[in-house]
C-alpha cells in the first residue's frame, strides 16, 4: 500500500510540474500586453559575469504597451539596450538617458492566430505529460498486482489516477483558455 501511494505521489508531482511548466512558457508569449516577464529570459553583462535584468533595474509597466526599465547604474543603459537588441524578443529599446522604454506594436490578427496555435501546441505538450505520468503510475500499479496487491486495490488506484489525471487536464485547458482569450482580445 505504501508503494501503491508513492507511485501516486510521483504522478501526482510530475502533472503539478508540467502545469507549471506551462505556465511559465505562457507567461513567457507577448499576447499585446506589456509584462515584465518577457524580459526574464534576458542576461546583462555586469562586471563580467551575466546577470538578470532584473537584478541590474527596475522593470515597470507604466501602461498596457509600454516597458520601463530603469538601471539602478546610470552606466549600465547601454549594456542593458545592446542585451535587448541581441535578445530575440522583437521589440526596439529607447531611452531618455536615465530610463529605457520598450513600446508593445499592437498584434496584427494573423500575429495572434499564431501565438494562439503556439499556445495551442504548449497545452497539447503539458497535456502529454500529464498522460505520460499517468501511463507511468498505472504501470507501476501492475507491477505491484505481480507482487501480490489485490487486483480490486489496483482498479481503485486506477480511478483515483483517472480522477487525478482529468483535475490536471481540466486545469491545463483554463489555462490555455485564459492565455488564448488575452491573444484574441484586441
Amino acid at each position: 500500500m505504501e508503494e501503491l501511494e508513492l507511485y501516486q505521489q510521483a504522478a501526482e508531482e510530475q502533472m503539478l510540474s508540467a502545469i507549471n511548466h506551462l505556465d511559465d512558457a505562457l507567461a513567457h508569449i507577448r499576447a499585446g500586453k506589456a509584462t515584465p516577464r518577457i524580459l526574464d529570459a534576458i542576461r546583462v553583462d555586469y562586471y563580467g559575469s551575466p546577470s538578470p535584468l532584473a537584478n541590474v533595474a527596475t522593470i515597470t509597466t507604466p501602461d498596457a504597451r509600454t516597458i520601463a526599465i530603469q538601471p539602478w547604474e546610470k552606466k549600465m543603459i547601454a549594456e542593458i539596450e545592446r542585451a535587448i537588441i541581441n535578445s530575440n524578443i522583437g521589440l526596439a529599446p529607447s531611452n531618455n538617458g536615465e530610463v529605457i522604454r520598450l513600446t508593445l506594436p499592437p498584434l496584427t490578427e494573423e500575429r495572434r492566430k499564431e501565438l494562439a496555435k503556439q499556445c495551442k501546441g504548449e497545452a497539447e505538450s503539458a497535456k502529454v505529460s500529464v498522460r505520460n505520468a499517468r501511463r507511468d503510475a498505472i504501470e507501476e500499479f501492475k507491477k505491484l498486482v505481480k507482487k501480490g496487491l489485490s487486483e480490486d486495490v489496483q482498479k481503485d488506484a486506477e480511478a483515483d489516477m483517472q480522477k487525478t489525471h482529468d483535475k490536471y487536464i481540466a486545469k491545463i485547458d483554463a489555462l490555455y483558455a485564459a492565455k488564448e482569450k488575452e491573444i484574441m482580445t484586441v
